[in-house]
């Protein structure tokens, strides 16, 4: 069974209650920011298209309550839940990216607009961290 390492505690409730926070909100969205988001999501992944709007922000966020579950309960291993983040994140960031009104013109600096996605690249880097977090090495 993996590591729960005492100094990643502080990186794992700060992310895990942020996303917690963000999904539960996303529980009562209304069909204009469902629509919104299912927008913004599909301009980058295509796939999402074939949901609509409600059921897509619903997985939504049972992703987010999940993941944020997984970071706060401190018998999961941080490579599990680093495992769990660091995909998510990814998306996000890759979202960010591919989402022009977000950043700058020619530049990943985020946009008056982007800012808020912006954030996303330290979720990244938490699940990074926790997936390094692993076991120790054996010593021979």
């Amino acid at each position: 069974m993996g590591r729960t390492r005492i100094a990643n505690q502080p990186i794992r409730l700060a992310a895990g209650a942020f996303l917690l926070h963000s999904g539960v909100e996303k529980l009562s969205a209304d069909e204009e920011r469902a629509g919104r988001l299912h927008e913004l999501a599909t301009g980058a992944f295509p796939v999402f298209d074939q949901l609509g709007p409600s059921p897509f922000v619903r997985m939504l966020a049972a992703a987010e309550i999940a993941i944020g579950t997984a970071l706060v309960l401190p018998f999961v291993s941080d490579r599990l839940a680093g495992a769990a983040l660091a995909p998510f994140a990814g998306g996000l960031v890759y979202l960010y990216s591919r989402t022009d009104a977000m950043h700058r013109p020619g530049s990943l600096r985020p946009s008056a607009q982007g800012v808020g996605m912006a954030k996303d690249i330290w979720l990244l880097g938490i699940g990074l961290t926790l997936l390094g977090s692993g076991r120790k090495k054996k010593a021979r």
